[in-house]
């Protein structure tokens, strides 16, 4: 039987989040309608010493961590479902051209492609040179990229991707692309902001205009990734680019509700009900209540009762009482359909009204495109701005640059 290649053109997929994006995310995410789901990254020297059982209970396989001071005590690091089949890329985070080989080569049977994290700006992720520290290292990257492509993606004929933040500048940004370009991947993602730019800080589309056609002229496909946060935002953004080959990826909307993935997104009581039935099932309590508590809106008298509870039995308990709930009670938040925008949650009572605004998000996404001109790939200001500033502060330029340049930004 020959292998069909996993593409990445016109998708809809799900971001790789740490400890939001473990299984019962990724299921129901896939539940709902994405294409493609990422885990969170795994990194690279503590997967080679993982072992890798199946588990006929659960009719999964999972990565073992074994802690050699106390044998009995073990950990999965990473569990994937039949389910996932076909639709399951790894996330790698790696500074080692052999290290991410070995790594790659003990779970390429399990997944559908390897994708190297070179984006994620947090410590946990840079260590050792690994995740947005990559960016400063081309040769590296770049190395790591072609051994994964030449030892593992050809041989298993699965795909080589990767993940990246954009420079302020836009030279240095299309250099770069242009090397990862021929390693041989696949695939890259964009995340629209810089490794300095904060979640909170709308991504910026400057130079999108510029660098999809050169991607796609390699013959690699493009993921674009930044605060998007509905599956109809895919047709919004290959109409404005005229561009079908295009894919988005969701994030923190889909940490915060998984259905953002259809076209019929569901209140957060029901959602939140969906991830504990599949959670008892497959993931540890303390993760399951990490996620719960992403997906319940922190204004809800809810959030509080949810975080109280110290096992699957007790939550079970009070999202038995929720189901029970009153109209007059049915005025919480949990009761809507949660989103968020550049981390502020953003609440809908009902479709209409989640319509509404991915409807005026679209004619932001086209008023930029309308004006979009060569003057935008100039350096842009890509300071942090402080955690309490108003959309209009954080594009403001900075006064201690020589050049006012500010931020071209767009809701995304």
């Amino acid at each position: 039987m020959l292998r069909r290649m996993i593409q990445y053109t016109n998708k809809v997929c799900l971001a790789p989040m740490v400890r939001s994006g473990e299984l019962p995310n990724r299921l129901l995410s896939l539940k709902y309608g994405a294409d493609l789901v990422w885990s969170p990254e795994l990194v690279d020297k503590k997967l080679i010493t993982c072992e890798r059982i199946i588990n006929a209970e659960l009719n999964t396989i999972d990565y073992i961590a074994i802690n050699h001071q106390n044998p009995n005590t073990k950990t999965v690091i990473f569990r994937k479902h039949p389910d996932e089949t076909g639709k399951l890329i790894l996330q790698l985070g790696s500074s080692d051209p052999e290290l991410a080989v070995e790594a790659a080569k003990k779970v390429i049977d399990d997944v559908d492609g390897i994708d190297l994290n070179c984006g994620c700006p947090k410590n946990f992720s840079t260590h050792s040179g690994m995740g947005a520290e990559l960016l400063k290292t081309p040769d590296v990257l770049c190395s790591i990229l072609k051994n994964l492509v030449e030892k593992v993606g050809i041989p298993n004929e699965k795909p080589i991707s990767c993940k990246i933040r954009l420079f302020n500048n836009y030279e240095k940004s299309e250099k770069l692309i242009e090397q990862i370009c021929q390693t041989g991947i696949k695939n890259l993602t964009i995340h629209c902001r810089t490794p300095i730019m904060r979640n909170r800080q709308d991504p910026v589309w400057n130079y999108l205009p510029k660098l999809i056609p050169l991607i796609q002229k390699h013959d690699v496909s493009v993921i674009l990734n930044g605060n998007f946060q509905s599956k109809k935002e895919l047709k919004t953004v290959q109409e404005l680019f005229d561009n079908d080959k295009l894919s988005i990826m969701l994030g923190e909307s889909a940490e915060a509700n998984p259905s953002v993935f259809s076209d019929s997104p569901v209140h957060q009581s029901e959602i939140i009900q969906e991830l504990y039935d599949i959670s008892k099932k497959y993931h540890l309590f303390s993760g399951s209540k990490f996620l719960m508590l992403n997906m319940t809106p922190g204004k809800s008298k809810y959030f509080q009762i949810i975080s109280r509870t110290k096992n699957f039995d007790q939550l079970g308990e009070q999202l038995n009482l929720i189901k029970t709930t009153t109209e007059p009670d049915r005025k919480d938040k949990l009761f809507t359909i949660m989103s968020r925008d550049c981390q502020k949650p953003k609440f809908a009572t009902n479709l209409d009204q989640f319509d509404d605004y991915i409807n005026e998000r679209r004619i932001k996404f086209k008023e930029f495109i309308e004006t979009w001109d060569d003057a935008k790939l100039q350096d842009f200001d890509d300071t942090p701005t402080p955690r309490n500033a108003t959309p209009q502060q954080n594009q403001q330029p900075k006064k201690r640059r020589k050049k006012e340049n500010p931020i071209e930004s767009i809701k995304v």
